[in-house]
């Protein structure tokens, strides 16, 4: 046995119990304490010989836990797990599985998103530019091209929904492509080769 590795056993049984009882006491959970704890000691394993007054090492071991719990608990709060039931889901007026948009149809219904929103939303999905790019390219804050990008996506999935509505009159589709090759508003009534 070498002597860093002697060193290493012994913070290890000293501080081990200590640990593990501070991670318990944040987690909750036996199986959290434990990640946490082996995680402290992985961590003292590769950039504790950085710590250069070893009277701090166990300072040092209970601080590293405390972020690494503070870390994980922000991711855990950022993408959180929750069991729903049908009941629980909001009501939605197209069923994903039931109704997908093709390319032509976003294509349209882009065309009608605000210009403003328009060409953020068309750089970052069509031409694959980083928000960085756009906002060279628009001559705008990086801020402002997300802003416009959520906002043009909002605008385009409702204007897709409704055109979806209003396709539903149709079942070919018929109609709804030929108002919008000639223009015509959709209150018009006009011929459709499944009606006949």
């Amino acid at each position: 046995m070498t002597d860093s590795t002697e060193v290493f056993s012994g913070i290890v049984c000293q501080y081990y119990d200590a640990l593990f009882r501070f991670a318990m006491s944040l987690t909750g959970a036996e199986f959290d304490a434990e990640d946490l704890t082996q995680q402290t000691f992985y961590i003292w394993a590769t950039k504790g010989h950085q710590l250069r007054d070893a009277t701090k090492v166990k300072a040092w071991l209970f601080t590293t836990l405390h972020r690494m719990f503070l870390v994980t608990r922000r991711r855990q709060n950022k993408f959180t797990h929750q069991e729903l039931d049908e009941n629980q889901l909001p009501a939605s007026t197209v069923e994903p599985e039931a109704w997908q948009p093709d390319c032509s149809q976003v294509l349209v219904a882009l065309a009608k998103v605000d210009e403003v929103h328009q060409s953020a939303v068309a750089l970052y999905y069509l031409e694959d530019f980083s928000y960085k790019n756009i906002a060279e390219i628009l001559n705008v804050p990086v801020g402002t091209v997300k802003s416009r990008i959520a906002r043009g996506i909002a605008q385009l999935r409702q204007l897709l929904i409704v055109e979806n509505e209003s396709e539903s009159n149709c079942p070919c589709g018929y109609v709804e492509s030929w108002r919008m090759e000639q223009r015509q508003p959709a209150k018009d009534q006009l011929y459709c080769p499944c009606s006949n």
